[in-house]
């Protein structure tokens, strides 16, 4: 099956994508073509999309992540670009979604399958099954106290053990903890 294509007619409908956010300077006499309801802008071109927003993450009927220098992107207005080829089908049924940590920020993200990242290891999920895991992974990095009464060595070494099991099994984060002690 030959992926979509997203362009200025259709990436607006049921998609996951991430922008990077541009600096303003870079575009300061940009020209926008469309402002939705909520006040966000978009500039098209041939190979994308230029959004500006004060909101990003999930849109109507979308998932657009902003990646940007800044931690929380929806306190002010922010320009971010995608190419077409960067949207991606998103709904919430299907197994579109795959789970990334970076363990030195301790951070917990998720991914589209169609990320060219995307080496087949991290099971596949849905929109609620995914956000669940990425609760339950937040807990094991930003607390100890789901490991107050288990027998180990190493809690670091702990961490990430349980948090493969999580983004690599469908097992639960029970059964993991049984089999582990």
């Amino acid at each position: 099956m030959t992926p979509k294509k997203y362009n200025k007619t259709n990436f607006h409908k049921y998609t996951f994508c991430e922008f990077i956010e541009v600096d303003t300077n870079v575009i300061p006499n940009i020209e926008w073509h469309y402002k939705s309801k909520s006040g966000s802008g978009y500039c098209f071109t041939e190979e994308g999309v230029y959004r500006i927003s004060n909101h990003w993450g999930r849109a109507a009927n979308c998932r657009w992540r902003l990646i940007s220098e800044i931690k929380n992107p929806n306190q002010k207005e922010r320009i971010g670009y995608a190419k077409w080829t960067d949207f991606y089908p998103n709904n919430e049924t299907e197994n579109f979604f795959y789970i990334e940590v970076n363990f030195e920020t301790k951070e917990v993200t998720f991914q589209h399958k169609n990320n060219p990242n995307y080496d087949g290891k991290a099971v596949l999920r849905n929109a609620s099954e995914t956000a669940k895991v990425i609760r339950q992974i937040k807990e094991i990095l930003e607390s100890d106290i789901w490991a107050k009464y288990l027998d180990f060595d190493d809690l670091e070494q702990l961490r990430k053990e349980i948090i493969q099991k999580l983004i690599t099994d469908h097992q639960s984060l029970a059964t993991i903890k049984k089999e582990l002690f």
